[in-house]
């Protein structure tokens, strides 16, 4: 590891008291306290991927992964935020290279909300677009300083066509926190941290130079990590769910080392061969997730430092990683809540918030069992150029 990733791992250890004292009101008022914002901001958690030319870490995919799984580690609500805010920002780099020096033009520890869903429209006219919409599950909009949306593109009332038939152009926004309104929508039962509220614009106006193209537009910003960017959002979805699992097996060895001694049991948990076969298969399973999300992180540095595209196989491999990652995650946090017993199932105890936690995280639309599909159909296209090759 490089000195950067060293000094900022032991930066995000040190947050621990914080992240524990303000666990209580993270629940309650479902965001981060002001306290944990500003301690991610000191330890630069919001700089991860900002260029180093504006003050950032600029972390490659591996150090981003461990970063991440180090902040899930300690909860999953920061480890989210982290992983969300570090997206957004490398999504912000296919903006304007002019809005992204007025992003950054302060300093490199901007919070950026945003939403993946084009819940928008925009509308053309003189100079830019006018904006309206709603989306969902803006994490982080309570600290955000921007935020990025997707709209559906019309002229005149009508839309735009898309490169797909029959489908509309959708383009990003980005607009500062002033032209958007948060809705108090996030009421559930885990990642409640995350103030994952539904946010909307009425009628603002957005300059030509505050619109991007996501699937087609290049990086503002020099570097090979910004090549690569599409193939990093899967992986810091896995980093959430690893750490958070993680973070129940720590919970659970300390309860055992505690001597925790099941009810109707002759022995403490430690001296039950049940159970320690039980532990190492947790462990085991905790183990080949995170070698497999390193392993595909390291692949995606490659591509990026030999220059190489990141192609369709790429994405539907790394999307295929998080999707097992996280379900080998949860089932992982869930066999440690079990362990906990009924203390596990008390407010104090971190093992029901991680068992909430990654209950909600696995809900994301990006690592659903149905993105197997991608892998899948990759596959059988490889297959299918090997056989013409070898024909």
């Amino acid at each position: 590891m490089t000195s950067t990733i060293q000094r900022f791992l032991a930066d995000i250890h040190a947050l621990r008291p914080r992240i524990e004292r303000g666990a209580a009101e993270m629940e309650k008022a479902r965001q981060l306290p002001a306290d944990v914002v500003e301690g991610m901001k000191e330890a630069g958690v919001f700089r991860m991927f900002v260029p180093k030319a504006h003050g950032g870490f600029e972390l490659s995919p591996p150090d981003a992964v461990q970063a991440v799984t180090a902040l899930s580690r300690l909860d999953g609500s920061v480890g989210w935020i982290a992983a969300i805010g570090g997206g957004v920002g490398l999504a912000a780099s296919l903006v304007s290279r002019d809005l992204y020096n007025r992003i950054y033009g302060e300093g490199p520890d901007v919070i950026i909300a945003g939403s993946t869903q084009p819940g928008g429209t925009a509308e053309k006219v003189a100079g830019g677009w006018r904006v309206n919409g709603r989306w969902p599950f803006a994490s982080g909009c309570r600290h955000a300083e921007w935020y990025m949306g997707f709209c559906a593109m019309s002229e005149g009332g009508k839309p735009l066509p898309g490169a797909v038939p029959g489908m509309p152009l959708v383009r990003g926004i980005v607009l500062p926190a002033g032209a958007w309104e948060i809705e108090d929508t996030w009421h559930v039962p885990g990642m409640k941290g995350t103030g994952s509220h539904h946010v909307q614009v009425r009628d603002a106006f957005a300059p030509e130079t505050n619109i991007f193209d996501f699937e087609h537009s290049e990086s503002c910003v020099p570097g090979p990590l910004y090549k690569v960017a599409k193939a990093v959002f899967p992986l810091m979805q896995g980093a959430v769910s690893l750490g958070i699992a993680e973070g129940a097996l720590d919970d659970v060895v300390a309860l055992v080392k505690a001597g925790r001694q099941a009810r109707w049991t002759s022995a403490p948990m430690r001296e039950s061969e049940l159970f320690l076969r039980e532990l190492g298969g947790i462990q085991a399973d905790l183990r080949a997730a995170r070698a497999l999300l390193e392993r595909d992180a390291e692949a995606v540095w490659r591509l990026a430092l030999d220059g190489t595209p990141v192609g369709e196989p790429h994405l539907a491999q790394g999307v295929q990683t998080a999707t097992w990652v996280i379900a080998t995650s949860r089932r992982a946090a869930d066999a440690c809540f079990a362990a906990g017993g009924s203390q596990a199932l008390y407010e104090p105890s971190p093992l029901q918030r991680r068992m909430r936690d990654i209950h909600v995280a696995a809900q994301h639309a990006m690592i659903q069992p149905r993105q197997y599909v991608r892998a899948g159909a990759a596959l059988l296209k490889d297959a299918e150029k090997d056989v013409n090759v070898s024909a």
